[in-house]
C-alpha cells in the first residue's frame, strides 16, 4: 500500500537515517531503500540528499513530507472511524518516558490501556529527560512522560502526579542507624548519581547545591536501576524516587535516611507540542493517564 511507503518515508525523514528507520520499522535497510526508491520513481523526483554522513530532504522531499503527514493522519482517522463502527479503537502511539516512569509506572499503565484497547500499537522509548525532549523536538515521539522541570515556552506541560524523592544508603552505612539526620551530616559523603541530562540527576545536583555539601567522590550510572544496585553494593548514598527502592527498603537491602523537617518532591509531567495532532488512540491514553493519576498527588 502507498501508506506503507509513506510511513517508511516519514520515518527516514524524521530520523534522518536509513538504518535507524529500518530498526524502528522492523525492516531490513535494503527494504527501506527499496520503498524510498519506488516512491521517488512514482513521484518522479529525488526525495533525499544522501551522503556518507547525513540524510536530508530535498525541496521535493520537504513538500511530500508535509503532505505525507496529513495523508497518514487522515488514513488513521478513517481506520479509527471504521473500527468505531465495530466499537474498536485502533492506531499507534509513539510514547517516550524517562527512566523512573518508564521502568516503574508505565508498564502497568500500558497494561491497563491494552485491556481496553488491544488493537492500539504502542511504541515506547525509555531515555533520560533530556533525550525524551529531543525526541519530541525531532518529531519522533508524540508525547513524553518526564520527571523534573521542563520549559513551558515551547511545550504544553501538564503535571499529573507528584513523586516522593528519598535519600538512601547502604544498610551498613553509619547514617543508617540514625533516627533522623541533619543535612549538614551529609558533608564529605560518596554520592551515586545519574548521568547529566537526567531529571533525577538535576534533583540531586540541586539538593547538594542547596545545602552547600562537600562531595568526597561521585559515581555516575545511566539508569536508576544501576544507581540502586550500586547503593545496595555499598558504593555510596543516593537520592532516588520512592517507586524505585520500596522493595529494597522493605527487605532491608538498603536503608532510608530520614532528613529532619525535609520533604522532597518533584513533579511527573506529560509533555507534547502545542500543535500535536491527537488521534483517538492518543486521546484515550491521555484521558486514562489523567483519570488514573490525579494531580497533585496519588496515594498509590
Amino acid at each position: 500500500m502507498i501508506t506503507d511507503a509513506l510511513k517508511v518515508f516519514v520515518t527516514v525523514a524524521e530520523l534522518r537515517h536509513f538504518s535507524k528507520a529500518a530498526e524502528i520499522l522492523n525492516l531490513s535497510q535494503p527494504g527501506v531503500s527499496l520503498h524510498i526508491r519506488n516512491l521517488e520513481n512514482e513521484m518522479g523526483a529525488k526525495l533525499f540528499h544522501r551522503t556518507s554522513k547525513q540524510v536530508r530532504l530535498t525541496e521535493a522531499g520537504e513538500m511530500l513530507y508535509k503532505r505525507a503527514k496529513q495523508i497518514m493522519l487522515l488514513y488513521d482517522e478513517a481506520k479509527q472511524s471504521i473500527r468505531l463502527l465495530q466499537h474498536e479503537v485502533t492506531g499507534h502511539i509513539r510514547l517516550g518516558a524517562s527512566f523512573t516512569i518508564g521502568e516503574y509506572i508505565l508498564p502497568r499503565m500500558i497494561a491497563e490501556y491494552a485491556k481496553q484497547y488491544p488493537h492500539v500499537e504502542i511504541q515506547v522509548t525509555i531515555r533520560n529527560t533530556e533525550e525524551i525532549m529531543r525526541g519530541l523536538r525531532e518529531g519522533i515521539l508524540d508525547i513524553g512522560l518526564v520527571e523534573g522541570k521542563v520549559s513551558t515556552s515551547e511545550w504544553v506541560v501538564t503535571p499529573y502526579m507528584k513523586d516522593k524523592m528519598i535519600l538512601v544508603a547502604p544498610s551498613n552505612h553509619p547514617l543508617a542507624t540514625e533516627r533522623v539526620v541533619e543535612p549538614l551530616q551529609l558533608q564529605d559523603q560518596i554520592w551515586v548519581l545519574r548521568e547529566s541530562g537526567s531529571g533525577t540527576r538535576a534533583f540531586s545536583d540541586q539538593f547538594i547545591e542547596e545545602y552547600a555539601l562537600r562531595v568526597k567522590h561521585t559515581y555516575s550510572f545511566y539508569s536508576s536501576q544501576g544507581v540502586k544496585e550500586a547503593v545496595v553494593a555499598g558504593l555510596g548514598i543516593a537520592l532516588l524516587s520512592e517507586w524505585i527502592v520500596q522493595k529494597e527498603i522493605k527487605y532491608r537491602e538498603i536503608a532510608q535516611i530520614h532528613l529532619i523537617q525535609h520533604q522532597m518532591e518533584r513533579e511527573f509531567s506529560m509533555v507534547h507540542a502545542a500543535n500535536l495532532e491527537t488521534t483517538l488512540a492518543l486521546r484515550m491514553f491521555i484521558g486514562q493517564l489523567q483519570n488514573t493519576y490525579c494531580y497533585p498527588g496519588n496515594s498509590n
